[in-house]
Order: structure tokens, then sequence, then C-alpha cells
């Protein structure tokens, strides 16, 4: 079992940029692959990026592609997801996920088996 935690939400006026974080435990951090994924209110979770368990390998969600850059850092056992040009639309509820081991950074969010409590996200007009 991984344990996730994540970190780096906060309140942001449109067009400005935010950066999370996710640091895992709890197994070996380069056996698995990472994803984000959002909450917005009244709906269903959904994909926002995914990175490979080596990192080679990177998935973008079609509506934010252009604004996001995830990405791993192995010696800090930490997934980052750096969003500019924030939108109010934006606003939600991020995950950070950990599938099942030596994925390529799925977009199906049923591939992920541990996930973190969330941090919000809010992007003002």
């Amino acid at each position: 079992q991984v344990q996730l935690v994540e970190s780096g939400g906060g309140l942001v006026q449109a067009g400005g940029s935010l950066r999370l974080s996710c640091a895992a435990s709890g197994r070996t951090f380069s056996s698995y692959a990472l994803g984000w994924f959002r909450q917005l209110p009244g709906k269903e979770r959904e994909f926002v990026a995914a990175i490979s368990y080596t990192g080679r390998t990177t998935n973008y969600a079609d509506s934010m592609k252009g604004r996001l850059t995830i990405s791993r850092d192995n010696a800090k056992n930490t997934v980052y997801l750096q969003m500019n040009s924030l939108k109010p639309e934006d606003t939600a509820v991020y995950y950070c996920a950990a599938d099942g081991g030596y994925g390529l950074g799925s977009v199906r969010i049923g591939d992920y088996k541990s996930w973190g409590q969330g941090t919000q996200v809010t992007v003002s007009s």
C-alpha cells in the first residue's frame, strides 16, 4: 500500500499558477506510476495528468493540455503538478494517486489503487 499526501493547493486569481506536490511512502517510489485527478463540485472525479513509473511517459487531459506539467523526483519520493494560466473552471479538489505498479501513466481511474486525501484549488475570476 502507498500513502500519499498532497499539498500546495490554495486560492489563486485567474491566470495565475500553482504547483501541487504529493509525497509518497510505503512502497518503492520508482516502481509505480502516479496520476493527478480532480473533482469539481457536483461532478465525478476526472483525470488530469499522469506520469509513468520511469518518468519517461506523461499523459494530460485534453482540457488542460498546454497548461500542465507533471514531474517526479524519485530522490524525494514526490510527484509534482505545475498548473499555469488557471481558470475559474479549474476550481476543484485535486487528488494524487498511485497505480498498482510499473504503469505507463494510465488515464483510467480504475488503474489507481492508492489515493491521497486531496487538496483544494480555488481560482477566482
